[in-house]
């Protein structure tokens, strides 16, 4: 049995390459491909960083077939590309090495250049090299191996356990089977050279840095940017460095989000992108964010910290900065190390869209099967939430995720004065609506090009927020629908963050103190040739929230509803899980809106008056009596001189109070006729300027509430009645003078009293 591994052991040198192709050998496809029969994650990022290396590609149908085997010439041709050494085949096309591969054989080439060009394979006992005899998992390993500088004396042993070993220490092997004597299937095979691609050789150094230039530590954003040859193909990275592809091939993107290495070849074009191995990437829609936590749709919890590395709209920040821009629906990869903590985080479902198809009747998926490139059993999700082909409603657009494998359907249209088109209006790849440059795709052009800058024109956008098409601003149902939160307004300029994750900006022309009611406010917006115009929203569907039914009135609530509660800078977002078991009555809901399928996916709490109402304990400070001069009449401008020019009078002190919310934070201090008793807890309600307050009134105190009585930290019951509690409520300890988290106040004492306002608590006391 020995001899007989000995004997395999000189036999295994094999190196098949495969054309993976039912195209002619090296030529490439210059539109994107995804291959409908590729379901694993794994497989397909491996598949694509090969695939634009050149040493994989599907079949004429669309299929990759990535679990038929593959034989031993075609894997040496594989081998060859993974060492970009086709451009050396010519010298090796004319010599026979092996007396069964005569120069006529289709991989004469690769298999003379694997086996006297570079050594790393042989023949059998007999002198033959089978090419069409399956390859074995052993095999394959043995030619990486020796790619990476690795030789039978440094390893010994038995062949194939030997090679194997060694090949599972360096990661070689991950994700492929460990059974030497297996055939290689081509998705393993994929797998294999991608682990080859991370792999450092055995004297040291990368082996991608001996393909070529190498960017490491660096992540891919975009497969859709311009490059320099103007096509829409070229990678981006994070540092908003783009280089085109050498291969001429178009990126589906799914590796899109991933950090990595780039390989460029000596004209600075890239050859692949290598994505870094990584312990789980994870693709959700959003719930909610928070500044410690998100939530998806199906209720997953992650903790987040504020340092956390984020990538979003093409740039890296942190998710302390880009938590609040993120709504849901919102599509988010993740990537978790070993632990399953978060490690950094992709904005976007792993894929940018590079073409897209617009609706154009109620309940149509024409053109879906297209655009997912004959990929079959997709899913359709519009706006973030599962869908039908009856939920598509006219100029919907559609674009596909190779990533998820889903149709993601965007509705949102956006109505705007027509700025500038560059680099020309007649082909814009760029266009300028609201301050905001947005990238055209080029199935867009045909629409785009009927409209010049200084028209009024509808865009319909992708879920990514690039043009699909356009539309004439008064056409029948193709009305603007962008909202967003008012962020910064004067009487003559505004910035708002739109929900759907860009920022707008534009000149206003209103009253300074229509601009304060506006402030912080959720709003329509459309722009016009005099600038912004801003609609805030109020009414809509009408009834009490029942949180615990997830139902506003007589409607049920979508799974990614949008919910905002008005706080000290505006509106913020809430989650129904932050708003506990609670009843919200209707005079406490500002605003709700529905979505295609009469789903509630808007709220906004608070009153309809706009006005921020803070809770927090009273400071009350009364003031002292003081003299004041009054001059005689006549004397206005004089200095006083008693008895000669005016004379002092003594008048009574006023009253201030100012509410005290945390620490270092107050509103405050404003005079005030109200009789307030200083350390009480109150809700204040501002007027519109902040400069005062217009409504006033003390909370009611539950004491000595136990510990016991909590549900959580989102809920306590006191008497058989069920409060809700925020997550930010402010909780003071009178002993300390200082105000602390909740957790803190629990740990702090066994009981505590409560202020409450109909059926939340807004303000907690420990002693």
């Amino acid at each position: 049995m020995m001899m007989k591994k000995r004997i395999l052991s000189l036999l295994l040198t094999v190196c098949m390459a495969v054309s993976m192709l039912a195209l002619p050998a090296g030529a490439a496809s210059t539109d994107t491909v995804t291959f409908r029969d590729v379901n694993d994650k794994d497989t397909s990022v491996a598949v694509e960083s090969m695939r634009l290396l050149g040493v994989v590609d599907g079949y004429g149908d669309g299929t990759f077939r990535p679990g038929t085997a593959l034989n031993r010439a075609q894997f040496c041709k594989m081998a060859v590309y993974a060492m970009n050494g086709e451009g050396e085949l010519g010298r090796y096309r004319t010599v026979t090495v092996f007396p069964d591969v005569k120069p006529s054989h289709w991989a004469a080439a690769y298999i003379n250049m694997a086996a006297k060009g570079k050594g790393i394979i042989a023949g059998y006992a007999d002198g033959k090299f089978h090419p069409d005899r399956t390859v074995t998992v052993g095999q394959a390993v043995t030619i990486l191996m020796r790619l990476l500088g690795y030789k039978d004396e440094n390893l010994g042993g038995i062949w194939p356990e030997s090679y194997m070993a060694e090949a599972a220490i360096i990661g070689l092997t991950d994700g492929v089977s460990t059974d030497g004597y297996a055939a290689l299937n081509r998705g393993q095979a994929a797998r294999l050279f991608l682990n080859l691609l991370r792999a450092d050789m055995a004297e040291g150094g990368s082996y991608a840095a001996t393909l070529g230039q190498t960017i490491t530590n660096t992540m891919l954003i975009s497969a859709t940017a311009d490059g320099p040859d103007g096509k829409d193909n070229a990678l981006e990275l994070s540092s908003g460095e783009i280089y085109q592809l050498a291969s001429g091939k178009t990126s589906n993107g799914s590796l899109n989000g991933f950090k990595g290495t780039l390989i460029l070849d000596k004209q600075g074009k890239v050859l692949t992108f290598v994505p870094d191995a990584v312990g789980t990437s994870r693709v959700i829609t959003l719930s909610t964010a928070k500044a410690t936590q998100l939530t998806d749709i199906n209720g997953n919890k992650y903790t987040m910290s504020s340092d956390i590395s984020t990538y979003y709209n093409g740039k890296e920040t942190t998710w302390g900065e880009a938590y609040s821009w993120l709504n849901a629906g919102t599509s988010i990869t993740l990537y978790l190390g070993s632990s399953g903590s978060v490690e950094y985080v992709f904005v976007g479902g792993g894929s940018t869209a590079s073409s897209a198809v617009i609706v154009y009747s109620d309940r149509s998926t024409t053109g879906f099967s297209s655009l997912a490139g004959g990929a079959t059993g997709y899913k359709i999700y519009k706006n973030g939430l599962e869908a039908g082909g009856g939920d598509m409603r006219k100029y919907d657009v559609a674009t596909y995720s190779s990533a998820t494998n889903t149709i993601r359907v965007c509705d949102t249209r956006i109505t705007g004065y027509y700025e500038s088109g560059t680099p020309s209006p007649k082909e814009p790849s760029e266009i300028t609506v609201m301050g905001h440059s947005f990238k055209v795709l080029s199935t867009a052009m045909d629409t785009l090009s009927e409209f010049r800058p200084g028209d009024q024109i509808t865009l319909l956008l992708t879920e990514d927020n690039q043009v699909a098409g356009a539309i004439e601003a008064s056409g029948g149902g193709a009305a603007g629908n962008a909202m967003g939160i008012v962020k910064s307004i004067s009487a003559s300029s505004a910035t708002v963050n739109l929900l759907c994750g860009i920022t707008v900006t534009g000149d206003l022309s209103i009253s300074q103190s229509t601009a304060e009611q506006l402030d912080g406010q959720l709003v329509r917006v459309s722009s016009n040739k005099n600038g912004l115009a801003l609609t805030r929203l109020t009414g809509g569907v009408s009834g009490d929230l029942d949180v615990t039914a997830k139902k506003l009135g007589g409607k049920a609530l979508a799974d990614n509803v949008m919910i905002f509660e008005k706080g000290a800078d505006g509106l913020e977002s809430t989650s129904l899980s932050q708003l506990g078991g609670a009843l919200i009555p209707s005079n406490q809901i500002a605003y709700a809106a529905t979505d295609w399928a009469g789903r509630v996916k808007i709220i906004v709490l608070g009153s309809a008056g706009g006005s921020v109402v803070y809770y927090g304990r009273a400071i009350v400070r009364a003031g002292d009596d003081s003299k004041i001069w009054v001059p005689d009449e006549g004397h206005e401008d004089e200095e006083p001189a008693p008895g000669v020019n005016g004379h002092y009078e003594t008048v009574n002190g006023k009253t201030t109070l100012e509410v005290e919310y945390g620490n270092g934070k107050s509103v405050g201090p404003f005079q005030t006729g109200y009789n307030v008793t200083n350390g009480s807890y109150v809700a204040v309600t501002l007027n519109g300027r902040g400069t005062g307050y217009s409504s006033l009134k003390t909370l009611t105190r539950l004491r000595d509430v136990p510990n016991s009585a909590w549900s959580g930290e989102g809920a306590v019951t006191v008497s058989g009645r069920t409060y809700t509690v925020p997550s930010d409520v402010p909780c003071y300890n009178r002993t300390t003078g200082t105000w602390m988290s909740l957790s803190a106040a629990h740990a702090y004492t066994e009981e505590a009293d409560l202020y409450v306002e109909d059926s939340v608590v807004r303000a907690i006391q420990v002693d």
